[in-house]
């Protein structure tokens, strides 16, 4: 018996390399960072070129926890001792992906979501944008054809300025298709034909292998500090961080609002994972708002949350009415 137990609490066999721990990871409540306020010295999220705007209160994006590499030990212990949930180590790590793979995965999502934010919050305000090539994927179709700083302006012909519709065309065609960029590139305007490459999570789907982000085209240049925290959850509490820096007043009134999302360009907020936690966390912080995707709402108010007011959004509109109203004591629309 006292070796069994010993066994529990060893994460692999002594004198061997054989692994004891489960294949579970757990899921818990993870940090919160105001993306009105800076991070180890440095806005979360920065822009220049332009004046910004006074804020106030916070804007949390939220974050959810992973724990891996656990013995059995340790994993019961969270499930019976925390409100921790255990998932297969295949929803946080793909079998089928090479370590490579997932790091490329990982962040192009993190460049996509970003993009994504800022095309949002730019339409939002009714600032024109362009698409910028942030760099190209190793042994991709895009390398020796197109380069980091790369303004992207048509594809086979058709004018762009918002990453999705490049990536709408890549769609279109299939592995071995040739497509057409034309960039600006200095000041001279360039044409690349690409043969497109297979995408290795994808078997059948084209891949082009480019990391594109968005730029206004007014000077003003916006930078999201956070070091890939976050990813596409992340997106709605960016795009509204972006506005609220550049205009008037206090898109949250001044209020502790926190929230989460993903964000595509045209202002739609989509549903994301781990929102029991994100809902805790916000609520042991004292948040009095939390913007939660509508496609989230039943598990967002699947748990206590105390006094705090969870709003059910579906658009980038949804949640700024939902601060509006709520900061002049007017009915919000609930999770129910």
């Amino acid at each position: 018996m006292l070796a069994l137990s010993a066994l529990a609490t060893m994460d692999h066999i002594p004198g061997t390399d054989i692994s004891l721990t489960v294949p579970y990871a757990a899921e818990g409540p993870g940090p919160m960072f105001n993306t009105l306020g800076e991070q180890d010295n440095v806005p979360v999220v920065e822009i220049s070129g332009e004046p910004v705007d006074e804020t106030a209160g916070a804007l949390e994006m939220t974050t959810v926890s992973v724990r891996t590499n656990m013995t059995l030990a340790q994993a019961m212990g969270r499930w019976l001792t925390t409100d921790d949930t255990l998932v297969p180590i295949e929803q946080v790590f793909p079998p089928d992906m090479s370590e490579k793979e997932i790091e490329q995965s990982n962040q192009q999502a993190f460049t996509s979501s970003e993009a994504a934010a800022t095309v949002a919050a730019m339409n939002h305000l009714g600032r024109p944008v362009q698409i910028v090539v942030a760099d190209t994927i190793e042994d991709s179709a895009a390398v020796d054809h197109i380069e980091a700083e790369d303004v992207i302006i048509a594809v086979d012909g058709q004018p762009v300025d918002q990453p999705g519709q490049v990536q709408e065309q890549v769609r279109a065609k299939s592995p071995g298709e040739e497509i057409t960029l034309t960039v600006r590139r200095g000041g001279d305007e360039v044409e690349e034909t690409i043969p497109l490459g297979e995408n290795p999570q994808d078997p059948g789907a084209p891949m082009l292998g480019i990391l594109m982000t968005s730029e206004p085209t007014d000077g003003i240049d916006v930078e999201y500090n956070l070091q890939d925290v976050g990813g596409p959850s992340a997106g709605m509490i960016f795009s509204l961080a972006v506005i609220d820096k550049l205009s008037p007043g206090e898109l949250n009134g001044g209020r502790h609002v926190a929230g989460t999302g993903t964000i595509s360009e045209d202002g739609t907020v989509g549903p994301i994972g781990g929102i029991v936690h994100k809902v805790r966390a916000a609520e042991e912080k004292g948040t009095e708002l939390f913007l939660a995707p509508a496609d989230n709402c039943t598990e967002a108010i699947s748990r206590d949350h105390g006094d705090m007011v969870i709003a059910k959004v579906t658009t980038l509109d949804d949640a700024i009415t939902a601060m509006a109203d709520f900061d002049a004591g007017r009915d919000v629309e609930e999770c129910s």
